[in-house]
């Protein structure tokens, strides 16, 4: 059972400067506390990132941390010249001591793509193109592709990864059917909705491996993102989501609401009490987190929780606060009870 953090790093209400000196410290915090790995979200164009650059936002976070592992949840594939973001995670893997990872995907935006003049239509095609040309660079001295929206003519692969034949790779799930993929491919993978809906991903996942004879190797990480708060009372924990929580929801749902549309897969309430309810957040006191979060892991089958404990209008304390109750206290309680279960 291992524990996670991601952070959209949306806006906050303060100057840049200061809101990236802050998450810079909460990741120095992540790093002696002992979480795993540290995921984030690539977005364009919105508040809903300050960080829009990974690579960027990773090799800072390289430099402040020594033992948490790094991993941008998703490269938006579309958006990238694949022998570029190659280089850049061959780069990211040796500036972090080879705990770099990193996921891929298409976009759950149409709108950041057609913002930067991408056919937001094409994307699932740009997305394999890429992806193909990335994967030949791992395990060739050159590459040569020819595709409609990539082509690479003699590239020399000049670097290579620390972690070889490549740093671990993440996928992000939100069906039984689309781990199929990934699970026989070895890769970690994410999901997010109901428990119920968590545990019908989780199984299918069991299957897959087994159907690959992937059951000799180490078991990969099939994670939940929840937003967690954990306060002195389950009274101020839920007060201090109540306050922090709307910021966070106008930021996710700018895009969406100016274009007149909704979100297909990722929707989130307005509220974070309904939040609360529908299993998406969970905030309380440390019994409260460590039970609520101990029976999600349990009916979910997962062996991996990231938690998203800074977004909105929370001040840093407060979150300084929550992070610190959640590993030194949650984090050995929920572990003690999936090992009993086990």
């Amino acid at each position: 059972m291992k524990f996670g953090v991601f952070d959209q790093n949306d806006r906050s209400g303060l100057p840049l400067a200061e809101q990236y000196e802050n998450r810079l410290a909460l990741a120095g915090l992540y790093d002696r506390l002992g979480f795993h790995c540290f995921h984030m979200s690539e977005h364009h164009g919105t508040p809903l990132s300050t960080t829009p650059s990974p690579s960027v936002w990773m090799a800072a976070l390289s430099q402040r941390t020594k033992r948490l592992r790094l991993c941008p949840l998703v490269y938006l594939l579309p958006t990238y010249n694949p022998a570029r973001l190659y280089e850049e995670i061959c780069m990211l893997d040796h500036l972090s001591g080879g705990r770099f990872e990193f996921g891929i995907g298409r976009g759950a935006s149409p709108h950041e793509l057609d913002a930067l003049g991408i056919d937001s239509a094409k994307a699932a095609k740009m997305y394999a193109e890429a992806f193909d040309a990335i994967q030949r660079c791992f395990t060739q001295d050159s590459v040569t592709t020819t595709g409609e929206f990539w082509s690479l003519n003699d590239y020399a692969v000049e670097m290579k990864p620390l972690q070889r034949p490549r740093p671990p790779m993440w996928y992000a799930v939100g069906s039984p059917d689309s781990v199929v993929w990934p699970a026989r491919n070895g890769m970690n993978v994410v999901c997010g909705g109901q428990v119920s809906r968590v545990r019908a991903i989780s199984d299918r996942y069991r299957e897959e491996m087994a159907a690959a004879g992937l059951q000799s190797r180490s078991d990969p990480l099939i994670g939940v993102n929840r937003y967690i708060i954990v306060g002195e009372t389950d009274r101020d924990a839920h007060e201090l989501g109540r306050k922090a929580w709307p910021a966070f929801y106008e930021h996710f749902i700018k895009l969406w609401r100016k274009h007149g549309t909704q979100p297909v897969n990722a929707k989130l309430p307005p509220s974070f009490d309904q939040l609360v309810e529908s299993g998406h957040a969970i905030a309380g006191s440390t019994r409260t987190v460590a039970q609520i979060l101990s029976d999600q892991v349990a009916l979910g089958g997962l062996n991996y929780v990231i938690g998203s404990f800074m977004f909105g209008t929370m001040p840093h304390a407060e979150a300084v606060a929550s992070i610190r109750r959640f590993a030194e206290q949650v984090m050995p309680a929920v572990k003690a009870e999936e090992a009993v279960a086990a």
